[in-house]
């Protein structure tokens, strides 16, 4: 490693000291948070038990469900092995409360590549909601921020779900914190109180110590194998809020009059418990490793959101790095210092549900984990990688800091 880059990493870890004791007390707050929900609900060896078949009676699937709930103060929640992903989670939702003829709305501009093609937005795909008759708008941001004042003639009587993604996606604008969520959910409640506001919560859990659902948000979704599951849970998402909305969405994972009362549980049920159990912790592991990545990359000559002193509304570190070949040289960095297929050499490629052409650093025990260590972006201007992750904040600063000399020694 290169000298002036040792030096330029004690410099950043002493700039971001504050930051970082920051992270910390969110976490320890979280910890209790979680481990109080865990004793109150009496968790026990039994729940960690796999089931077959229909599962009628899984205690471990039904107490996973009220350990959400309670952590996420929300009436009830869906949490399931099932979901493949957290588009997946979202996606089960949406087409379980809208019918043809609903309108559905996006409050922050355009959603994410992999949403787009559910709601049949700028991408053409098959069984979209749009072939299903559901109507589709969205508000533009102003500034990269929520256009506060506009949602008050935006939302009309007929909006059925107003959609309100917490994480950038692959953008440049701020993540919303959980203060943000709260007033969008207010504006859109004092105009049609029967709108239903809905959070994608990707990469977003832990990073406070309030979630959606506790500020206003009907119902909320994410990926297990993102903050929630610790690095653990080895696949699924979940679904919380007001229990009429998430039943209707769990007639969709499975089919009407069976809900969420059927589903074994085939992977090992400790994962999911003990990966939330940590989940506090890990995130801040990620939420560190991002923080160091912005004081790096800034003191290199890079545009980087957020800034190594902003508060943080998600895990995700954008970089823009202004051209297509720094992109490919920073993903490819990450990759070769990962604990996993280090050998592999990522290259981009047409991924289902994308647009662009997409390049993926995921070196990852769970395969494609966001709370592990990763970097992947699109390649299209302005060539900015999305970092996010890291079990642990050592492994994540030795794997930028590879990054940050593989470019310095790059004439790209």
């Amino acid at each position: 490693m290169r000298n002036d880059l040792i030096d330029l990493k004690r410099v950043v870890l002493n700039e971001v000291s504050d930051n970082f004791r920051r992270v910390e007390e969110v976490s320890e707050q979280n910890t209790l948070k979680v481990l109080d929900a865990m004793r109150r609900l009496k968790i026990s060896d039994a729940h960690f038990k796999t089931s077959t078949g229909y599962a009628y009676g899984d205690i471990g699937r039904d107490k996973l469900d009220e350990l959400f709930a309670d952590i996420f103060h929300a009436e009830s929640a869906l949490v399931r092995t099932q979901f493949v992903s957290g588009t997946h989670a979202l996606a089960t939702a949406l087409f379980g409360i809208l019918r043809p003829g609903d309108e559905l709305v996006s409050l922050t501009g355009e959603p994410y590549d992999t949403l787009q093609t559910v709601i049949g937005h700028a991408v053409k795909s098959r069984g979209s909601l749009k072939e299903f008759g559901v109507g589709y708008r969205e508000l533009p941001l102003v500034n990269g921020k929520v256009d506060l004042p506009a949602i008050k003639n935006f939302i009309t009587p007929k909006t059925k779900l107003a959609l309100i993604q917490r994480s950038r996606g692959y953008s440049m604008r701020e993540p919303l914190n959980v203060g943000d969520i709260e007033k969008i959910c207010a504006a859109v409640k004092a105009v049609n109180p029967a709108c239903v506001t809905f959070v994608d919560n990707c990469y977003g859990e832990f990073v406070e110590t309030r979630e959606p659902v506790e500020v206003g948000a009907d119902l909320a979704a994410g990926s297990l194998i993102k903050n929630i599951g610790g690095g653990l849970a080895p696949t699924g998402g979940y679904i919380v809020g007001k229990s009429d909305l998430v039943e209707e969405a769990s007639y969709r994972l499975t089919a009407p009059g069976m809900g969420g009362e059927l589903g074994a549980s085939l992977s090992d049920g400790r994962l999911l418990y003990q990966g939330l159990f940590i989940a506090p912790h890990v995130t801040a592991q990620a939420l560190k490793a991002a923080i160091f990545a912005a004081g790096i990359f800034s003191k290199l000559g890079y545009r980087t959101r957020p800034l190594p002193e902003d508060i943080r509304g998600d895990i995700i570190q954008a970089i823009e790095l202004g051209s297509a070949a720094r992109l490919i040289k920073f993903c490819q960095a990450i990759q070769s210092f990962s604990p996993v297929d280090s050998f592999a050499m990522p290259e981009p490629w047409d991924m289902p549900g994308y647009e662009d052409q997409v390049i993926m650093a995921a070196g990852t025990f769970v395969q494609g984990a966001s709370i592990e260590l990763s970097a992947d972006g699109p390649l299209r201007k302005p060539f900015a990688v999305y970092l996010q992750g890291g079990l642990t904040f050592e492994h994540a600063a030795i794997a930028i800091l590879a990054a940050a000399e593989a470019l310095e020694n790059s004439s790209l």
